[in-house]
């Protein structure tokens, strides 16, 4: 006796693409849906008016000119890493060793800073800094990339190894370089000199880092979308097999992308350390090598949605750390906030993709 085939209850298919007003509806409706859900998270948890929390989300990230300033220099920094990753990400290399390229660039320009900061002019060293830091980046992200391209091998595991290596390598020169002896600490590089520091604009030491990831912005969106090496990135991306056919070399295009990603994240470190911490430590990029990723695939590896991306991004993180603040919460709950706004913005991208049906009763289905 044959069995009777039952159909699932629920099945999904690819959607064709939607029109622009449906996609951003959709988004629009997930963070309507957010704070919703975060408004009812806070009456529950903590009896707080959910319009003041909010209120003091908005004013933590952007409730003074300081905390302005501050947003766009977290925006800057983190839209760069995103930037640096989006080439290899769009050419399908899972490249998760920002975090380590971005803490290769900063050692080698607190190298340059610590052992050339009484040698050379301050102007000089500024740039042998920014050379030293891209090489070394580029560099860091090469030698993944090389045995990728020559062997094969599992990207995602070498360049997440890379990471680790990187913090080792920057620990054990903290100790070296640590001021004063035992305390663990490299302490501000350069101060009483300033040598090899970016200048100040004004009274703003900002605003060179910002206007720097603009440039780099600008450039990214040409070298993707009108270039032909970011021609070249789409068709690996899409298929090796049909990129090798039409006479890409996948090889080199694989170890190009990787040297310009990892300069970029070299170039981030230099401005970390010359423009804006003067100093080094083993969490000097503070996870944003990860948040990166995450950036890059909201964005779906558009440069220009990447910019809003990374806006929400630190705009959330600078208001829960506010609301910590105020309302003498601690940061777990704060954090909460940011899960649930991060949770359905990323959620929606599932519906802007895919279509659910369910079964009806009948047989027949409804979408």
């Amino acid at each position: 006796m044959s069995k009777k085939h039952s159909e699932p209850l629920l099945h999904i298919t690819k959607r064709k693409d939607l029109p622009f007003t449906k996609t951003w509806a959709i988004r629009i409706g997930a963070i309507i849906a957010a704070l919703i859900v975060c408004a009812i998270v806070t009456t529950a948890l903590t009896g707080l008016n959910p319009l003041s929390v909010f209120g003091t989300l908005v004013y933590g990230a952007v409730g003074t000119e300081r905390k302005a300033w501050i947003l766009l220099k977290e925006l800057a920094v983190l839209l760069s890493i995103s930037l640096a990753l989006t080439p290899a990400f769009k050419m399908k290399f899972w490249n998760l060793g920002g975090e380590g390229q971005v803490l290769m660039g900063a050692w080698a320009t607190a190298l340059c800073m610590i052992y050339m900061g009484d040698l050379i002019p301050s102007g000089l060293l500024i740039i042998v800094c920014l050379a030293a830091a891209v090489i070394c980046g580029a560099l860091w992200a090469l030698i993944p990339a090389f045995f990728k391209a020559k062997w094969n091998t599992n990207e995602t595991l070498f360049t997440l190894m890379m990471n680790y290596v990187a913090i080792q390598l920057v620990a054990y020169f903290v100790i070296i370089w640590e001021v004063p002896k035992g305390s663990g600490k490299v302490g501000i590089i350069n101060q009483s000199t300033n040598a090899g520091w970016l200048p100040y604009i004004g009274t703003n030491s900002y605003i060179l880092v910002i206007l720097f990831v603009a440039v780099i912005t600008a450039g990214m969106f040409i070298y993707l979308k009108y270039s032909k090496h970011g021609y070249e990135i789409s068709v690996v991306g899409e298929s090796q097999r049909t990129a090798s056919y039409v006479g890409i070399k996948v090889d080199r295009v694989i170890m190009r992308t990787l040297i310009l990603s990892g300069a970029i994240c070299g170039f981030t470190g230099w401005m970390m350390v010359s423009g804006i911490d003067h100093t080094i430590t083993t969490t000097l990029a503070g996870g944003r090598g990860f948040l990166g990723i995450m950036v890059s695939w909201l964005a779906q590896f558009n440069v220009v949605a990447m910019i809003f991306a990374s806006l929400l991004i630190v705009f959330l993180s600078q208001g829960a750390g506010e609301i910590s603040t105020i309302f003498g919460l601690n940061q777990s709950f704060a954090d909460i906030l940011t899960g649930i706004i991060l949770f359905f913005i990323i959620g929606c991208e599932f519906f802007i993709n895919y279509k659910v049906h369910i079964r009806k009763k009948s047989g027949k289905e409804e979408a």
